[in-house]
């Protein structure tokens, strides 16, 4: 076989080659200083005939076997089986595969998937039986049928560990992996491809086409290298494209996807959480408000870790209404060496070695005060019901006899730190002190003196390790989503005498993809001679 292959010698451009039985195109560049009209080149492809006299054997059925197959093993029957088994299971896994990567399967997988987060949300989570007993009562169901028997029995009482939930979300995974498998993996691999086509009216069939007369290919593929394409010659046909990146970002938005589903699932089953309510100037110890959440959570040293509350106060509002409450923590290792103290707030957490400790609530412990010029004595305080979310909270000081049935004494209410409310035996006002104001007041023969409001603050804890994995997830999913609005162009060109035939086609940006390729063509120079024209 002879190839005839003409080159331009006005501009050395590269082309590229390819060598028999290799997939490789090798770039050449013309640096002959050629000054003829045309630069023939010659070549004889020759294929040696292969060396392998083995020929091929034909087993008629029924036959006797040659000598030279005496020795031979009869064909095993198991193999026929074993070949047929994974046959069935081959097309099983594509049947599933098929299933599994359904559009409309995934949809309503992420449409239950935002179901059960809403009911989540409405219905209280981590709540004792008793509270969805009184809520959820059998003889007033909710929708005629939602009682707390579906809530205890699917596990909605603690809805993003629950069994229907983790599976949804595992359905989703497969779903999402299959797509990948099934889909996007094979899209990229076909994007990858180097495909020429020889064929001008295929070309003139793309959705953009145009023709360039008295052009040369080269000078098309030179232009459209600087305009940030890849650019393959082979022959008398071009091929070229940019923005592949396009192809490979739905893969990166499900592996993003899979990483937030991952690291959600993985705080479900593997992280601790707890509340406490702690008095000024008490402490406790992590390990033992933290409670498991899954058969994944596993305790880690700063479990052992030790907190103490140094302070609890309050910020006020003009009106008097309580805007933020802070909490002085202080931690303590296991050698009672502080390691870490921060004063929190409400949406100002302390964080320590994956456990995060919130400002959440806050309530009132004691009441300190003088009695007659002695004590300081502490009086217990409670919280009061009351309509509304006011908070409120009583004390009582026993006066006379404390053994009488008939128990008198005074009564101290306080809605909050700033100052507290006394009333006599028989329940009348007597008046109002603020804490540490050093004014006593005599109340039925009794003379007290408020010294100080003992506040308790109420801490949420909890570790999350899945934390960095949904934060990468998320970072990763903003990545490849912007990645994914490139558009993946691919253009085809074939010299048809003097004529140059181009057309293209765009996965996006469909309106702006004709006005490229016109800027594109209108930088082609026209060839006025004959002889410069590559001949295919």
């Amino acid at each position: 076989m002879e190839t005839l292959l003409t080159l331009n010698p006005l501009k050395p451009q590269p082309h590229f080659f390819k060598y028999p039985n290799s997939r490789t195109y090798t770039p050449v560049t013309n640096n002959n200083n050629c000054r003829g009209l045309f630069c023939p080149v010659s070549c004889k492809l020759s294929s040696q005939p292969s060396k392998d006299t083995t020929k091929n054997k034909v087993v008629v059925p029924g036959a006797a076997p040659s000598l030279s197959e005496d020795n031979e093993p009869p064909a095993v029957v198991e193999s026929r089986s074993k070949n047929t088994a994974g046959v069935v299971v081959r097309r099983l896994s594509k049947r599933v595969l098929s299933f599994l990567a359904n559009l409309p399967l995934a949809l309503g997988e992420m449409f239950t998937i935002a179901g059960l987060m809403a009911l989540g949300t409405a219905i209280d989570q981590g709540e004792k039986p008793e509270y969805y007993f009184q809520k959820y009562p059998e003889d007033n169901p909710i929708l005629g049928f939602f009682t707390w028997r579906w809530i205890l029995t699917l596990g909605f009482d603690h809805m993003f560990s629950s069994p229907v939930f983790l599976g949804t979300l595992v359905l989703l995974a497969a779903s999402l992996m299959a797509c990948t498998y099934t889909t996007q993996i094979p899209m990229v691999k076909v994007a990858r491809r180097w495909s020429f086509l020889h064929s001008a009216n295929t070309i003139r069939k793309l959705e953009f086409s145009d023709s360039l007369p008295k052009a040369s290919i080269q000078d098309l593929g030179v232009i459209l290298s600087g305009s940030g394409y890849e650019v393959f010659l082979k022959g008398p046909s071009l091929y070229a494209f940019k923005g592949l990146a396009g192809r490979f970002a739905p893969i990166g938005v499900h592996i993003a996807l899979l990483l937030i589903m991952g690291g959600g699932t993985y705080s479900a089953i593997g992280s601790f959480k707890g509340s406490v309510t702690v008095p000024q100037g008490l402490n406790f110890v992590m390990g033992d408000v933290l409670g498991p959440n899954g058969f994944l959570s596993t305790p880690t040293e700063a479990f052992n870790t030790e907190v103490h509350v140094n302070r609890f106060y309050m910020d006020y509002y003009d009106s008097g209404e309580v805007s933020q409450f802070h909490t002085d923590l202080s931690l303590f290792d296991i050698d009672g060496k502080e390691v870490m103290r921060k004063t929190i707030s409400v949406n100002d957490p302390l964080r320590y070695e994956g456990v995060t400790i919130y400002q959440t609530d806050w309530s009132i412990s004691a009441l300190q005060i003088l009695k007659d010029d002695e004590g300081p004595y502490n009086l217990a305080v409670a919280p009061l019901t009351v309509n509304g979310d006011k908070k409120l909270y009583g004390s009582f000081l026993p006066v006379g006899n404390a053994d009488s049935t008939n128990v008198k004494g005074i009564s101290m209410l306080l809605r909050d730190l700033q100052s507290v409310v006394l009333y006599d035996e028989e329940g009348k006002f007597a008046g109002v002190r603020r804490p540490n104001s050093k004014l006593p007041i005599e109340i039925n023969g009794t003379k007290i003196e408020i010294v100080d409001a003992i506040g308790s603050s109420g801490l949420d804890m909890k570790t999350d390790p899945g934390v960095p994995i949904v934060y990468a997830g998320f970072g990763a999913l903003m990545l490849t989503t912007c990645i994914s609005y490139l558009s993946h162009t691919q253009i085809w060109a074939l010299q048809d005498g003097t004529t140059v035939v181009v057309g293209g086609k765009t996965n996006r940006a469909k309106i702006e993809f004709p006005d490229e390729m016109n800027r594109v063509l209108d930088r082609v120079p026209e060839i006025n001679e004959p002889s410069d024209v590559i001949c295919g």
